[in-house]
Parts: C-alpha cells; structure tokens; sequence
C-alpha cells in the first residue's frame, strides 16, 4: 500500500471557531431530539462556522450532526430549490473523541479505538475524521493513552481514516504531562489538545500567566499552556467557556437534587461554587450584561490573544484578500440554540476586529472594540474580587472513589456487528488487490 500523502500543520487547517455538540445531548436540553439541530448546523456554516466537534460518548450528538451534514452534503431538490448545492467534504472539519462509553466506564485498548472511529465515521456519514482526540485521559493510565495514541496514528497512516490526533481533557497539568509522554515514548509531539473548563472567567489556570496583571510568560515555564509548547503540540483549544453551564444567569442549582436543570445531578462543581458565580449574574446584570455574554466575550477575546501569544493558535487571515495570515487561539463553542450560536458568532466577529484581523461580512458595532474593553473592566475589576476563594479553582478529576467500571475482561471486545462485518471486508479486499501483480 502506498503510503499517505502528509497532512499540512493543523494549524493551517483548523478553523478559528468550532461548533462543539455536547449540547445535542441529554446532559445539557431534556430531549435532544427536539432541538433544531439541523438548523443549527446550516446556520453555522452559512455564518462561516465550519468545524465541528462532537463524541460518541455526547449521546446522540454524532448521530444527529452526521444526520444534519448528511443532508446538507446531499440535499434534495425541491420545487423551491430544484438544482440545490450540496456542502464539500473538504470544505468543513470534522472532530469527535474516542474512549470514553459512559461517565465511569473508558475502554483505550487498540480493538475499541478501531471500532470506535468505525462507528463514528458511519454516524457522522464520511469516510475520513480531521481530528480524533482520546476523550477525558485522565481516567486512565498513562499507558493506556499511549496505546490508544499509536492505534489511531496506525489509523491515520496505514488506512487514511484520521488526519489529526490529540488528547482531551480537564486538569490542564495532566495534559501536559501526557504530551510530554507521548512526545518522549514516540518521538511525535501531539497536533492538538482539547482543553475544557480551564480557560474561563472563573478559572484561568490553563494560561495564568499569559492573563492580564498575571507575571509575565517568561516566569512562569512550568505553566500548563508552556509544557504544552514545549512538548510540541501544535494546537491547544480552549472549550467550556460557561464552565459547562456554570457561567450562565440561570447557573445551576447548589442541590444536586433539583429537578430545574438537568445539570443539577451530574455537574461536579459543590454547590459553594455553584451559589458563587450564581451571585455573578447580579453583577453583570447591573452593569446591563447577562453572565454568559460577558463570559464568551472574554474567553473568546482573551484565548484568541493568549492562544498566538503562546504559540499554539491556528493560522486565520488577516486582510481581507486573504494573502497574509495572523495567529489567534482556536475555540470549541456549545449552543442549544440558533440565536446563541448567532450570538457567539457576532462576539467572535467582534473579536477578530478588535484584534486588526479580516472579518467575513458587516460587524455590529454593538461588538466592537469598545465593547471588548468594557468586557475586560467588568471581569477584572467587579467579578474576579467577587468570586473570592472560588477564583482559579477547579474540581478534582476523575473524583474521590473513582473506578473504571469497565471489566478488564471485556476491554477489548467490541460487537460483531455490521460496522465490522464492513470493516474486516474492506481490510480483505485490500489485502487481494495488494497481492495482484503489478
């Protein structure tokens, strides 16, 4: 088999801003499938949204984005829209996980990768993924993510099926120690890492010295964001800017026991946590904001800064004629509807601007650089002094008592089903015309 063609650098494919579809799941809306997901999806890539991140561990997410690109990519004429264009592969990015099957229960071993990214690419209706990231490696030994790194690099260079490969996660320092693993153990550093709930109003601890009236870079090399540079890793994006629901004027309720949101039960924040940045929303309102406006609009600027600043951002244009280019920090953003997803847009519009970069369309000045500064005032000097001892933390995890719940004699075993049935005739026919003569 000839071998693949090289990829070019992930951060001259990636795109700026990603829709994440953990929110196409029963964790964030009590029925996913009454969203308008598939409005959603065409709404962001008419708005210029074009990458996607989603994980067979989200519910229904792959199902309902592959279902929603699907028919975007082979739409069906209509008497309105008799000759309609269908969406190019190649013209969006496609990102989902592997690894994690349930809240306690994580299978890395080669076997479940492989069937993992089968069933994902089926889902989601293409036969390649941009990028496939280990979901949550800190349930997990450092040798089982090392495992399930080099299966997926097999994946990606002896089959075609992965282009891009990272790591995903929620304590940033054990990121970095994986990247510094994997780059130690195999010589190739990681090309992205998924960074969630570390890069937020309410805890910055990702890139703390990188944040304004923090100690300068250069002070602080055993920072998160620098191991991660210097292991290599070409990417590093920032996702939960609302800290999975926490940043919001509706916030979460401190009794796990509340039936008023369905993130009452499964979130890990304590409920002191939860009571203090619910007081945040009464600041921002005050000051004529809602909490996750301000939110967004600082994580989104303050990343898009840091992200190039650090080295690990992704290349965007920076004229309008697109033939220069500058660096800015890429983001994961979750809606569960199209006026958030129109509103994170124009946020984002406002920021490229702000920063000098090339904009697609008009910007409302509503979220301009006057706004962004406003933004950063509000943060720095009215809800950080608030947030008190609550500023910078972040839960553990994996929690206290935690065990795998997958048995060691079923890692490994995946279902006989059609997905392999498929895959083990692909891999037959290959090895036959392989062994034609030339």
């Amino acid at each position: 088999m000839a071998p693949p063609k090289p990829h070019p650098p992930i951060s001259t494919t990636l795109p700026p801003l990603l829709l994440g579809t953990a929110t196409f799941n029963h964790q964030y809306v009590s029925d996913p499938l009454a969203m308008p997901y598939r409005d959603i999806v065409s709404r962001a890539i008419s708005l210029g949204v074009k990458a996607f991140d989603t994980s067979p561990y989200y519910g229904p997410s792959e199902v309902l984005l592959g279902t929603a690109l699907d028919s975007l990519m082979n739409p069906t004429a209509s008497a309105s829209n008799p000759l309609p264009i269908p969406l190019e592969r190649e013209s969006i990015f496609l990102v989902t996980k592997a690894g994690r099957i349930a809240g306690d229960e994580f299978d890395y071993s080669p076997t479940w990768i492989r069937y993992s990214i089968l069933r994902s690419l089926q889902r989601l209706h293409t036969e390649y993924l941009d990028l496939v990231y280990m979901h949550d490696v800190e349930f997990v030994s450092p040798d089982e993510v090392l495992a399930a790194v080099k299966e997926l690099r097999r994946l990606r260079d002896e089959e075609g099926l992965v282009r891009y490969v990272g790591i995903s996660g929620f304590p940033a320092h054990v990121l970095a120690s994986l990247a510094e693993m994997i780059l130690e153990k195999t010589g190739e550093p990681l090309d992205a890492v998924l960074s969630y709930g570390h890069f937020t109003v309410q805890n910055r601890k990702l890139a703390l010295p990188w944040v304004a009236g923090e100690t300068r870079p250069e002070e602080s090399s055993s920072s998160p964001l620098a191991r991660l540079k210097r292991a290599g890793v070409e990417v590093v994006l920032n996702a939960s800017m609302l800290g999975m629901g926490l940043l919001t004027n509706r916030g979460i309720p401190p009794d796990e026991r509340s039936e008023a949101s369905p993130l009452a039960k499964w979130h890990p924040s304590l409920p002191e946590l939860r009571v203090a940045c619910k007081e945040l929303a009464g600041i921002t309102g005050t000051a004529g904001e809602r909490l996750e406006s301000v939110a967004i609009r600082w994580s989104l600027q303050e990343w898009a800064r840091i992200g190039a600043a650090a080295g690990v951002g992704v290349q965007v244009p920076s004229t309008a004629s697109g033939n220069d280019t500058a660096t800015v920090g890429a983001t994961v953003c979750g809606v569960s509807s199209i006026s958030e997803l129109e509103e994170t847009v124009a946020e984002w519009k406002g920021v490229l601007s702000s920063l000098g970069h090339a904009v697609d369309g008009k910007i409302d000045p509503a979220y301009g650089k006057e706004r962004q500064d406003k933004v950063l005032r509000l943060v720095q000097h009215q809800l950080w002094p608030a947030l008190g001892r609550w500023m910078d933390y972040a839960w553990e995890s994996p929690g206290p008592g935690y065990v795998n719940t997958r048995p060691e004699e079923d890692k490994g075993r995946v279902p006989s089903d059609s997905i392999m049935i498929a895959y083990q005739q692909r891999l037959a026919a290959r090895s036959t015309r392989d062994a034609q003569p030339k």
